[in-house]
């Protein structure tokens, strides 16, 4: 019997409903087999209209991944890496779940600091430094032009 939600982490939990599959024929090697039987699994999840997903995980979904979702708010993935129906089915739940838990925790907000004294001296020390060794390199009485 096949799980009935798709538990991605202890937060997320999609149910099977909200998932529809269809399925086509895979290309690549596979011998006639491939031309007969219809192995490739298309997932397609209406992301805009998902109550699986909070707020803000959505937000960073729909940001993160735009270019993978059609204007209706579907997005579509698919699977033919593997001879059966049901394993592509796990492949698209398990893509799925990755995309979601790419963006399931906010990222950390930078806070600007500044630089501390001890590291501006050394950054104009170094300075310094170089520009010496680079004077020592010149020609004699190269800066008489």
């Amino acid at each position: 019997m096949p799980a009935e939600f798709l538990e991605v982490n202890e937060r997320i939990r999609i149910a099977m409903e909200e998932l529809h599959f269809s399925f086509t024929r895979s290309g690549g090697p596979g011998g006639q087999n491939v031309n007969k039987v219809s192995t490739r699994a298309v997932l397609s999840w209406q992301v805009t209209e998902s109550t699986a997903l909070p707020q803000d995980v959505r937000n960073r979904f729909l940001q993160k991944y735009a270019n993978r979702i059609s204007s209706a708010g579907y997005l579509q993935l698919a699977c033919s890496e593997y001879r059966t129906q049901q394993r592509n089915i796990e492949g698209c739940r398990q893509r799925l779940a990755e995309l979601i838990l790419a963006v399931a925790v906010a990222p950390v907000q930078r806070r600007p600091t500044r630089p501390t004294k001890g590291s501006q001296h050394r950054r104009l020390e170094q300075k310094r430094q170089q520009s010496v060794r680079k004077q020592s390199r010149r020609r004699p009485g190269s800066s008489d032009f």
